[in-house]
């Protein structure tokens, strides 16, 4: 059995002396007595034992990463290597935009029937309304493109592109309301602390650019509902995976992101030199005790320091010919504008991003549906096609993926009195529409089916894990297999349910 004296020589520092008397360790162990000391013994086995289970390889003295991953992508051979997600936050009316049906008209301001209603949970909005009349689109229709693609003429921009994207209007979610719709398409949960999609796509496939993030994200505000739905930085986080794959939102003005620049006096050198001895005391850190989170920081560090060259040249637009901002419009040279954005998109896909993502705000019509919807649709429609083209006459669209949807969609029945200038359409997360366009899709089709008043589905479902497991395909990864084990669990890109692929719309 050791010593007092010896036990002590173990834990005090080198320089410490075990005769000091005015230590309090010494103290302490001088004065405890036989059953204490056996008793304490015991419990530093647990001690190991928990600590070996918590930080494997703590023992052998070379503690490993706690946690780990299995079976990184790509899982075979992908048809696109970018996304670009513009994400239409607060719900856009698929009644309204994409999902033609000739009968609403004879049938507008009659009660919605309870058959096609059934027992739906409706949110807090409408749930106490005595009545549900129907309301039929506000604008027109025609048919687009070779295939004949219904769109609204609210987006006459989209329409000229109809022969290049494919319209899923089978969509369908279980949340009603913004924050966990917006947290399950994002995340394929609709608990927060989750991996967004595009981290996933980062920590699977990794980025083609080292001077850029493998992940970004642009927000905007549109004009139809000002101020729309907040938008949280966790939609973009990593959650359990190593924080070094969280999105990296880019801001507009001269500051995209915020304490890029050094201070004033600090030179490159001289910055160059404090990284590299922050990363020796992080490195000698992480080798310590394993921790993932520190090696994350190094990352973060070398990234920004490498994006102080990079994104000044990124957001620097003089290099564009007029004809870009012919095709994008005017409002392209506005900095955070959805223009902006969607020719920012393509510039980052041009120099290797794997996943950009633009959340435009604005979408959620509960009131004024009839003067609000118009204007958000003028926010994107000419930038939207714009980008599509865009890509398609670089050369890009082949190995892009290009996504336009919401959370949900919205309601046949009125929200409000019908007629009156001031009413909308409530949530509606049972059937929606979504369209995609690029590599591995095929493009000029119309998917899935909706019933008569556009409240159910009737053919060909596609739920949002589907869609996501169907964008990951595309990229080459087999959702069931990128798997990242956190607290025993097996967490996936779309979540604990099962997802499918929709090979349907697949080229």
């Amino acid at each position: 059995m050791h010593t007092c004296n010896e036990r002590l020589a173990a834990i005090l520092p080198e320089e410490s002396s075990v005769t000091d008397t005015a230590s309090p360790v010494f103290e302490h162990e001088k004065l405890i007595t036989r059953r204490t000391f056996i008793g304490s013994s015991a419990r530093g086995l647990g001690r190991y034992a928990l600590a070996s289970l918590l930080v494997p390889g703590y023992i052998s003295g070379k503690p490993l990463p706690l946690l780990q991953t299995e079976d990184k992508g790509p899982h075979f051979p992908p048809k696109a290597k970018h996304i670009i997600y513009m994400f239409q936050s607060g719900g856009p009316s698929h009644v309204d935009l994409f999902d033609y049906k000739p009968s609403m008209r004879q049938v507008h301001g009659s009660e919605l029937p309870a058959s096609v209603m059934g027992t739906q949970r409706l949110t807090g909005m409408t749930a106490s309304q005595s009545q549900y009349p129907v309301v039929s689109p506000f604008w027109g229709m025609k048919q687009c493109g070779q295939h004949g693609t219904w769109i609204s003429d609210v987006l006459p921009h989209t329409q000229t592109i109809a022969d290049d994207i494919c319209i899923v209007k089978s969509m369908h979610t279980e949340a009603i309301n913004h924050d966990p719709a917006i947290t399950y398409i994002n995340t394929g949960s609709q608990q927060i602390g989750h991996a967004s999609l595009g981290a996933w796509l980062s920590y699977g496939l990794g980025s083609e650019n080292d001077n850029l993030p493998a992940y970004v994200v642009l927000l905007s505000q549109g004009t139809g509902k000002n101020p729309g739905q907040p938008i949280y930085s966790r939609l973009w986080g990593s959650g359990y995976l190593p924080s070094s794959h969280q999105g990296v939102q880019l801001r507009p003005g001269v500051n995209p992101v915020l304490y890029l620049k050094d201070p004033p006096g600090i030179s490159r050198s001289q910055r160059r030199e404090l990284l590299d001895d922050l990363a020796t005391l992080n490195q000698r850190y992480a080798d310590d005790v394993g921790d993932t989170e520190t090696l994350a920081r190094i990352e973060a560090y070398e990234m920004a320091y490498r994006m102080q060259t990079s994104v000044p040249d990124l957001t620097d637009l003089s290099d564009e010919p007029e004809s870009t901002f012919d095709l994008y419009g005017e409002e392209a040279r506005k900095p955070g504008s959805y223009a902006a954005n969607c020719l920012l998109a393509r510039r980052l896909i041009e120099r290797g991003v794997r996943f950009v993502q633009l959340f435009h705000r604005g979408w959620d019509q509960h009131i004024a549906l009839q003067s609000q919807l118009p204007a958000q649709c003028k926010d994107v429609d000419q930038a939207s096609a714009a980008l599509v083209k865009d890509l398609k006459q670089r050369g890009l669209l082949d190995e892009t993926l290009v996504v336009w949807g919401g959370e949900f969609g919205r309601t046949i029945y009125s929200q409000g009195t019908l007629g009156d200038p001031s009413s909308g359409r409530d949530h509606h997360g049972r059937c929606f529409s979504t369209w995609v366009a690029g590599g591995g899709i095929q493009p000029g089709m119309e998917y899935g089916k909706t019933d008569d008043f556009s409240y159910n589905i009737v053919e060909n479902p596609v739920h949002i894990r589907d869609l996501n497991a169907t964008l990951l395909h595309c990229l080459g990864i087999d959702h069931d297999r990128l798997i990242y084990t956190f607290r025993g669990l097996d967490q996936k890109p779309t979540g604990v349910e099962e997802a499918h692929v929709v090979n349907d719309i697949l080229a």
